[in-house]
């Protein structure tokens, strides 16, 4: 099991200077794990980055999914969130 800052017992900070951005499965997709509990299907927080016209499978989450969208608009098989928007996925 992979675990990344996972003891939630303990504070964690990353500062943009420690900012570690790895590719995903998904060409054009850029992402840092902030907190993983899991391998693939996971518990997790992540920060995402998009190039624009990049499409994401559809995938599950065990504990549900929360995108906040920074720039740009997210678009998903449920609906079209533009910049500012916080959706919380059911599981």
């Amino acid at each position: 099991m992979i675990k990344i800052n996972a003891d939630f017992n303990h504070q964690v900070v990353i500062r943009p200077k420690n900012y570690e951005w790895a590719a995903s499965p998904s060409a054009g997709v850029e992402r840092m794990i902030l907190d993983r509990i899991g391998y693939q299907v996971a518990h997790a927080t992540t920060i995402v980055k998009f190039a624009p016209h990049t499409i994401f499978s559809p995938h599950q989450h065990w504990g549900g999914e929360e995108i906040y969208v920074v720039q740009g608009t997210f678009y998903d098989e449920h609906g079209i969130y533009p910049t500012g928007t916080w959706m919380r996925a059911h599981i």
